[in-house]
């Protein structure tokens, strides 16, 4: 059985990160590139149902310089959540990425989930995540294409096992609405969210901002974020992992750059 001190190092706000990676060190005015164009180094996987960096039939997948999530290898969903997490956890920092929605979703996925997909930040590790766990508790950017029924415009904040506040309120709804649109399908949109550790988050879309917030937090209600209080986590949220999102419908990214700031 795993110490409650072991299972900490593997938690949200652990000290130790993947691949022996610590958190960055010092702040860097340059854009880094966190995808190579080549393959998923740097990554690491974890879809629902199955352990850590299995990478069922295929679902991410690398192909003419673009990282691709593919459901060409399923005969069925069957909730299976997927995501794909940096190794190393961000604070401070500017995050940068074109995505592009593609085809359809496969058959039997949620409805909500079709023409759905996102970019979590300040997600747990997946080292931490339950094995059918679906969704990292984490903040996700929620990308929306024409015809979606999660929403009516691009770039919300959406918060598996997290809170987050609005103009020095709490706000405990799942879904915060944007004040973007809905993009069409097979058509490159930039996102791009400004974090600033615990204090404020900023979502972009083509270079408009369309939501800010700020403070998020775990929600003491979800069993998730429970389980990272009860290892020792604090409530408020200044760091954690990026990852991309799997929910069913094939996307596409390209162009993912990281640039940190000073706190």
């Amino acid at each position: 059985m795993r110490t409650k001190a072991s299972l900490i190092t593997t938690m949200l706000l652990g000290i130790a990160c993947l691949g022996g990676q610590g958190v960055a060190a010092a702040a860097d005015e340059q854009w880094h590139s966190l995808f190579n164009g080549k393959d998923l180094s740097g990554w690491t996987i974890k879809i629902a149902k199955h352990p850590l960096n299995e990478n069922y039939a295929d679902t991410f997948r690398v192909e003419d310089g673009i990282l691709k999530v593919s459901y060409e290898g399923y005969q069925k969903f069957d909730q299976r959540f997927g995501h794909l997490f940096t190794n190393q956890p961000y604070s401070n920092y500017i995050l940068r990425l074109e995505y592009k929605i593609i085809g359809a979703a496969i058959e039997d996925a949620p409805h909500w989930a079709k023409l759905n997909s996102g970019v979590m930040i300040h997600a747990q590790s997946p080292l931490s995540m339950r094995l059918d766990q679906g969704f990292p508790v984490s903040m996700e950017v929620q990308f929306l294409a024409v015809g979606a029924t999660a929403g009516k415009q691009t770039a919300n904040a959406v918060t598996p096992g997290t809170n987050l506040e609005v103009n020095g309120k709490l706000v405990t709804d799942h879904i915060i609405d944007s004040q973007s649109k809905l993009y069409p399908l097979d058509e490159w949109v930039t996102a791009e969210i400004e974090v600033r550790g615990n204090e404020q988050v900023v979502h972009r879309i083509n270079d408009v901002e369309v939501l800010r917030y700020q403070r998020p937090q775990l929600d003491p209600k979800d069993e998730d974020a429970q389980r990272l209080l009860a290892a020792g986590a604090p409530l408020q949220l200044s760091f954690g992992h990026i990852a991309l999102q799997a929910e069913s419908q094939p996307i596409w990214f390209r162009n993912i750059r990281i640039r940190q700031l000073e706190k």
